[in-house]
């Protein structure tokens, strides 16, 4: 595929996206240190829930990552390390062997490293945008159904054991940092979609980071403090709340995938995003949707501080520091504090965009190549030149994008 505008990359964007792989290597590191220490202290359940996310958050990742690239083995793959693993039919053993997202990874790299290299136009910017769109989604997907769920763990894990120290404070907050760091960095990846607003600054992204930062502390705490006093209910509070989110994502009429029966795969982890964290995944009146997730959201964890609340002062040990009147308004205020930034960002600056003016995929005849290519209609002017009969379907890969650059901005 090709795009008809060129890829313009900084050394600071290519730093990020090495400093993702990095990140990717050093998470799957600790994974493992994890589960060893857990083996190590006698924690067999808590190693066993361990595994279990590990797992079922990388065969998830590896399905969306298989689905996203059957929906292009028919056109041309862009990458050289692609195509060769296409020519060698690897791809679909790759995934099966939990590496699909290394291989997202490497082309990603290569476009990457021969732009910022070679300072040449091997590849346009929309194979850029759309591979890293693709990759940064599933890093999203990782963040909610691995990170988030480890932290809660780690928590319950730390007040349970009564060590709650400040080296172990510091590391409860990094993992906090991370998963607000991961969203954000997903969001700044939408700015390419954006033809005449492009440049998204690096303050708009630091707000934007803070304000997931106060909201995703006190969720996962509060699933924490719940879960560290009443553990056998903390599963039944997730299956009944994230069923009600799920019907949540399907009322919005979403169309992310090709398949129906896989939209609903979409929808289940689009729901799990939503038990920790707001996804906006349609347009339309987006302040009502949004008004409407955080006050079930704001109800459900004052319910759990209330019977974290109720429980504590029958346990002893790291409970005596931990006074739920101090606590429980500290994790309020910070609820507060995210709310109010997030309006901010939205006030003064959040790229607003009329859906019309977002880069739309028009499938052209490619006579050269002897195969289909793509243009970008970014605006009225550029869209009267194109030959409406010449339009054909576009393809899932930019659908998907188009879609949720729409539903952000």
């Amino acid at each position: 595929m090709e795009e008809s505008f060129p890829f313009k990359y900084s050394l600071l964007e290519y730093l990020f996206t090495l400093l993702g792989l990095v990140c990717f290597l050093v998470d799957i590191a600790l994974d493992i240190w994890t589960v060893v220490s857990f083996y190590q202290d006698g924690a067999y359940v808590y190693m066993t829930v361990m595994i279990v996310l590990l797992l079922g958050s990388s065969v998830l990742l590896q399905v969306f990552s298989w689905l996203w690239y059957s929906d292009s083995l028919e056109t041309n793959l862009e990458t050289k390390v692609e195509e060769f693993a296409n020519r060698h039919i690897l791809i679909k053993p790759l995934h099966f062997l939990q590496l699909g997202v290394y291989l997202r990874y490497a082309g990603v790299i290569e476009i990457s490293t021969t732009r910022f290299l070679q300072k040449t136009n091997s590849f346009t910017e929309g194979v850029a945008v759309y591979l890293n769109h693709d990759l940064q989604m599933l890093r999203l997907f990782e963040a909610f159904s691995e990170s988030a769920p480890q932290l809660i763990i780690m928590i319950c894990r730390i007040l349970q054991s009564g060590e709650l120290e400040l080296n172990t404070g510091l590391k409860i907050l990094s993992s906090a940092a991370a998963i607000a760091f991961t969203v954000a960095m997903y969001h700044r990846n939408m700015r390419s979609f954006l033809q005449e607003k492009r440049k998204m600054s690096w303050l708009s992204t630091g707000v934007y980071f803070l304000w997931n930062l106060l909201l995703i502390i006190p969720r996962v705490t509060a699933l924490a403090l719940f879960c560290s006093v009443l553990p056998c209910y903390i599963i039944a509070h997730f299956l009944s709340l994230w069923m009600l989110l799920v019907l949540g994502v399907w009322s919005q009429k979403t169309d992310h995938m090709e398949s129906p029966g896989w939209e609903w795969l979409y929808r289940a982890t689009i729901g799990l995003i939503w038990y920790f964290s707001w996804f906006n995944v349609s347009t339309g009146n987006i302040k009502l949707k949004t008004i409407v997730y955080y006050s079930v959201m704001g109800l459900d964890t004052m319910m759990l501080l209330g019977f974290w609340c109720w429980k504590v002062f029958e346990y002893t040990g790291c409970w005596s520091s931990l006074n739920p009147y101090v606590v429980i308004p500290t994790l309020l205020g910070f609820h507060v504090a995210g709310i109010l930034l997030k309006i901010i960002y939205y006030r003064w600056f959040h790229p607003n965009c009329d859906e019309q003016k977002i880069a739309k995929p028009v499938e052209q005849p490619n006579i050269r190549q002897g195969a289909a290519f793509y243009n970008m209609a970014t605006d009225s002017l550029e869209s009267d030149t194109v030959d409406a009969t010449l339009a054909q379907p576009v393809t899932a890969v930019l659908k998907r994008g188009r879609n949720m650059a729409a539903n952000f901005f």
